[in-house]
């Protein structure tokens, strides 16, 4: 929502972390580091990995630019890895002394400053890096842990007679959904932007951004195959269990397009507004459904006639769950249904590089005697067990 700043009210509740070119680490040895990323690992692995970064950038009219990036900013202070988790992050900054929280907040500025791209008709402009959360109800009421909050607010100057402006931010910050507000137009212009990326040119003086179809196209299909692999860890665990019921190629074939009829389906109407459901419920149900097909492989190789129902089934739910992380990257208006076929295209060609992959590691033994015995059974008990906690977890936090 934009306030009567012309900025966003509040940030993000669970924004993507990013990490500074030159870690700070102020008093924090080795060994720290390591219980650090060791800890939070068993506590991020079982979340959705494909992490937003929302940026809101204001143009008022007064030669000026203002803008808003949801991130980590803790994690950023202290030049710490994605995998971070914020409980721990947020308490490693609680115990700095003073100096050192100085300190490491100038090394999240200067982290800013040097991965951020505010460009101008193709120049980049500098800007002054604040974090408006720190110290204040919002940091300390958050549901996620933090001590500078979940925002940073950058502020800088307009160049006289520039026309021309694009984003861009590195891989580490991944995908981008930005917007663009100008006071006294009709609304916001918004998009999204693959990790690394630059978003389209926003023409200042006509109020458009010059969206051409084979940037969209490319954009949103890198969106789409970068959601199944590598960060989908639940989709492509999903993906390995329907491979894994049997050693031949046609019940693979019926599951995969009845999987992909199904979340093609929900994925448009959802994008459109007809279908809803809370994100919690979906994720959970996702979760579960890596569970069920495991079990399924366990007690039975063959295709049975209930097995396309029930795939179909579930990917109505991982249609819903593609549709959530696309309704939150943003869709640009004018090319809406070449964003929405394009993604859904990459996230096929994802499944299908999965599959893939599969194959190649199994090819030379899925026809053995022992293959289901010894690869396949284990390979459907960890399946299975990962999915169920995932279940429980997202159902209950």
């Amino acid at each position: 929502m934009i306030g009567p700043s012309g900025l966003l009210r509040s940030a993000p509740a669970r924004p993507g972390r990013s990490t500074a070119h030159v870690p700070y680490w102020p008093h924090l040895r080795a060994r720290h580091l390591l219980a650090l990323t060791a800890l939070a690992w068993p506590l991020t692995v079982g979340a959705h990995e494909f992490s937003i970064t929302p940026v809101t950038l204001v143009i008022p009219g007064d030669g000026s630019f203002r803008a808003e990036v949801g991130l980590d900013a803790d994690a950023l202070a202290l030049g710490l890895p994605l995998e971070a988790d914020s409980a721990i992050v947020a308490s490693a900054m609680r115990a700095l002394r003073d100096d050192e929280l100085a300190q490491a907040i100038e090394s999240a500025k200067k982290a800013i400053r040097e991965d951020i791209e505010i460009n101008f008709d193709g120049r980049p402009e500098d800007f002054e890096v604040s974090f408006p959360h720190h110290g204040t109800a919002a940091a300390a009421a958050a549901a996620t842990p933090t001590v500078l909050g979940a925002l940073a607010r950058l502020s800088g100057v307009v160049p006289h007679g520039a026309d021309r402006l694009t984003v861009r931010l590195p891989p580490r910050y991944k995908a981008v959904s930005l917007e663009i507000a100008v006071p006294g137009r009709d609304q916001p212009y918004a998009t999204a932007v693959q990790p690394g990326g630059s978003s389209p040119p926003y023409s200042l003086a006509s109020s458009a951004a010059r969206h051409t179809g084979r940037g969209v196209f490319v954009s949103y299909l890198a969106l789409g195959f970068t959601h199944i692999l590598p960060k989908g860890l639940d989709h492509i665990l999903f993906v390995l269990g329907l491979y894994l019921l049997s050693a031949r190629w046609r019940p693979l074939l019926y599951q995969v397009s009845a999987f992909t009829v199904a979340h093609s389906v929900t994925l448009g109407l959802s994008m459109q507004g007809v279908v809803s459901l809370p994100e919690r419920w979906v994720e959970s149900l996702i979760a579960l459904s890596i569970s069920w097909v495991a079990v399924e492989n366990i007690a039975t190789s063959e295709l049975k006639p209930w097995r396309i129902a029930v795939v179909f089934c579930f990917g109505l739910l991982h249609g819903l769950g593609f549709a959530g992380v696309l309704g939150q990257l943003g869709m640009p208006d004018d090319r809406f249904l070449a964003a929405l076929l394009s993604f859904n295209l990459g996230v096929e060609f994802g499944q299908l590089a999965v599959v893939g992959i599969a194959f190649g590691v199994t090819a030379r033994f899925r026809h053995l005697a022992g293959y289901r015995r010894y690869f396949v059974i284990p390979c459907c008990l960890l399946i299975g067990g990962v999915g169920l906690w995932w279940s429980v977890t997202r159902a209950l936090f």
